[in-house]
């Protein structure tokens, strides 16, 4: 049987990359379901990966990752389309309002640390995090809990007798527990809501395979290393995308003293593509599988111990639960004011 493979935020970067290689090994014998914000984005990949592919079955579906009932929409349709699910890519994230902190810039170009603050934005990015009408924050929203939704929507076809399915969540080196608070696990307080969301979202996949391995369902975590994405280009959105191009020499120079400049969508890609490969009972819950490209441009994956706990994980998936029912009740209270 063909497996069913579904990404979020397939319409460009990682998340198309990694739809691209997957054709490429198996073009025939894969269903696979982009699930994106923006039909007209999504009907340019999939014209664009049929083009490459013309015997692909690719299909699209509409989603946005920061709306409740947009997500609850999609799994439904899911639910009618498919009547399994093997893969589920979770990799749709936003980083809006982005500044750049000119002064922790310079102060970072000249000390020991100033590799890491290339490769994971760290001490010189801030965000300014919005509501969404739903009335929760944006990038919790968008990066995670609409994430966490999903799931728990697509819970019967992920947790089926006799097979396994696997869950992969693109995360980030910029996942810092110091951003993390589960008394603030919307980040409401902080200036770091990206950082946030990201450890937060390695926290879950941890506390899923507590509770659902048994059942058949595995979750893991991605970083895709520093990649020339429109999340990067939007670091400083004054800053033409094509003036990046003039760095590319310096990331070159950097990527040959680090393994974690992936640059490009492909190379960031790895990751995610390994794990379609492995078997998901051999993978460690701990790791976070890093796409790496060496300074002669050969790409591998490793894993890289989290710093996370199975306490602060399960107190995490506690607090999402909650606000589940509470997100559910007043969904269902409106729909009860709503008139017929």
């Amino acid at each position: 049987m063909n497996k069913v493979i579904l990404v979020t935020g397939a319409n460009s970067g990682i998340g198309l990359a990694l739809c691209e290689r997957l054709l490429s090994v198996d073009t025939e014998g894969l269903q696979l379901c982009l699930a994106c914000r923006n039909m007209r984005r999504a009907e340019a990949a999939r014209s664009a990966l049929l083009t490459s592919h013309p015997k692909a079955q690719v299909a699209l579906l509409q989603v946005d990752t920061s709306s409740i009932s947009s997500v609850i929409s999609a799994a439904q349709e899911v639910k009618k389309r498919y009547d399994r699910l093997d893969y589920l890519y979770l990799n749709a994230g936003i980083m809006p309002n982005p500044r750049f902190d000119v002064n922790a810039f310079f102060k970072g170009l000249f000390s020991r640390n100033v590799i890491t603050m290339f490769a994971t934005g760290e001490g010189i990015l801030t965000q300014q995090d919005g509501v969404t009408p739903d009335g929760l924050h944006e990038v919790f929203m968008t990066n995670l809990f609409g994430h966490f939704l999903f799931v728990r929507e697509l819970e019967p076809m992920l947790c089926r007798a006799g097979r396994t399915s696997q869950l992969v969540w693109t995360s980030s080196s910029n996942a810092h527990r110091s951003a993390f608070s589960l008394e603030d696990i919307q980040h409401k307080k902080g200036t770091q809501p990206y950082s946030s969301s990201k450890y937060a979202s390695d926290l879950l996949s941890l506390t899923l395979n507590t509770h659902y391995n048994k059942q058949g369902l595995y979750s893991s975590v991605i970083c895709p290393g520093f990649v020339m994405t429109n999340l990067t280009y939007n670091i400083l959105p004054s800053f033409p995308a094509f003036l990046w191009t003039l760095f590319t020499p310096i990331f070159w120079l950097i990527r040959m003293f680090t393994n974690t400049f992936t640059l490009t969508p492909y190379n960031g890609a790895e990751a995610l593509f390994w794990l379609f490969k492995q078997k998901p009972e051999s993978l460690d819950p701990y790791a976070k599988y890093h796409s790496l490209t060496s300074g002669l441009g050969n790409n591998y994956t490793q894993p890289r111990k989290m710093d996370i706990d199975l306490e602060t994980s399960e107190s995490l998936y506690e607090k999402l639960l909650q606000l589940e029912r509470e997100v559910r009740k007043k969904l269902k209270d409106e729909q009860k004011e709503s008139p017929p």
